[in-house]
């Protein structure tokens, strides 16, 4: 079978998330307590309903059919072990294209124990203030602003996705291998190149490396930023941005900063070739979080869906399907306050009992394990999980690709932030 065309894999929309959205939410949730660890009474209806939010639109909107052949998958999955209690589970219909908010008003009317989503973080407080309130959890499998975490949703958000800043570790991590004693921060601005920078200045300290210069830009006025960068002469250069990607790394090109000293965030992944200069990031490398989805995976998710073309948060979404039931098969009850109360447990979290149970990699596996009274550690399709006290994975996989002279990237390895437990 042929895979996936690399270029397709991960494509990683701006998932910026503002200030003022995150208070809005925090300020109206409505909600107190801890879901993720208060004991339950059982009171589901015996049919476990997973909803999805499907929020991308434009050129984005790719990214709705990776997730929904994936949520597919994995309920076609669950229900060939048996499903819930010995009833399919179900997915409701997907209302793609609406509001994220509507979205997840019309899934509890369609009594959702469960939903998955939504796709931009910026619609994330929306979609959390709506569901919090019906005790449904949320798990996403692609919001990545690190402004999400601890956010107030009563302990009914997840993400099945790493924050934007679990990979400052791995971006220092690889120049310290490459030999850098000191390394240049150029970060586009807004929240997303901000936080990723300062995590950056963060672990370059514990790694003991220099900090040469931080240097913000606009959109397409990377100029100065680059300059700044050039003369301050580190031994490596790590850019940190989104759109504004391409303009930057012309400008490190006019500054004489040679591909090699030169590492990309995820935003900035791409496939330049010919958009910038001959052999212009020849040796630079970059990072993708996640796992490349196996050949296997790849194989069942076409069997749902031939004309798939992306894979995009298809691992993150199959694993936030699977987890969620797991956490109804551990409680007994597909009622969403008892998934959100089983979500750590079953995914070996750090505030959950069963952080040292062996890892099962498949719903069959590790229900075979919760029918046997054992606990259970789910790693899946995106490797572990480990949910930690604020629904985020304490455990952040990630794909290394280096340039070729043809300015085209290439995987050339994979590196872990973080570790279960944490």
């Amino acid at each position: 079978m042929k895979l996936f065309p690399l270029s397709a894999v991960h494509v990683r929309p701006a998932l910026a998330l503002s200030t003022c959205a995150l208070l809005a939410a925090t300020a109206c949730s409505g909600v107190t307590g801890n879901a993720r660890v208060e004991s339950v009474e059982a009171s589901g209806d015996g049919i476990l309903r997973v909803g999805l939010v499907l929020d991308s639109t434009g050129g984005s909107s790719f990214l709705n059919d990776s997730q929904l052949a994936a949520a597919k998958l994995a309920v076609k999955e669950i229900n060939a072990t048996g499903g819930h209690k010995g009833r399919p589970v179900e997915l409701l219909p997907v209302e793609a294209g609406q509001d994220a908010a509507a979205q997840a008003h019309a899934l509890v009317a369609g009594k959702a124990d469960v939903v998955i989503g939504p796709t931009d973080s910026s619609h994330a407080p929306a979609v959390i203030d709506v569901l919090s309130r019906a005790r449904t959890p949320l798990i996403s499998p692609a919001n990545t602003a690190a402004g999400l975490t601890g956010t107030d949703s009563g302990g009914y958000y997840f993400r099945t996705a790493a924050a934007d800043v679990a990979q400052a570790p791995v971006l220092v991590k690889l120049a310290k291998n490459a030999g850098a004693a000191s390394v240049s921060v150029v970060y586009q601005e807004g929240a997303y190149g901000k936080d990723v920078a300062d995590a950056i200045s963060e672990a370059a300290a514990q790694a003991g490396l220099d900090v040469a210069a931080s240097e913000e830009f606009p959109p397409g006025e990377a100029g100065k930023a680059a300059g700044a960068a050039g003369e301050a002469d580190a031994d490596a250069v790590i850019l940190v941005a989104r759109e504004g990607a391409q303009g930057a790394l012309a400008e490190l090109d006019n500054a004489g900063i040679a591909g090699p000293r030169i590492i990309l965030s995820d935003g900035a992944f791409a496939r330049y070739g010919s958009k910038l200069g001959a052999k212009a990031l020849e040796g630079a490398r970059a990072v993708v979080p996640g796992q490349l989805p196996s050949a296997g995976f790849q194989e069942r998710l076409l069997a749902v869906d031939g004309q798939l073309k992306d894979v995009s948060f298809a691992a993150e979404t199959y694993d936030a399907v699977t987890l969620a039931a797991l956490a109804a098969a551990r409680a007994q009850d597909d009622a969403g306050r008892s998934i959100a109360a089983n979500l750590l447990s079953v995914s070996g979290g750090s505030a959950g009992r069963s952080a040292e149970a062996p890892a099962c990699s498949t719903y069959k596996d590790c229900v075979t394990g919760l029918a046997t009274g054992a606990e259970i550690n789910y790693d899946g399709e995106s490797g572990p999980v480990a949910f930690d006290a604020n629904g985020d994975i304490t455990t952040a996989n990630f794909s290394v690709f280096t340039y070729g002279a043809d300015n085209l990237p290439a995987p050339s390895g994979s590196e872990t932030a973080g570790r279960p437990g944490n």
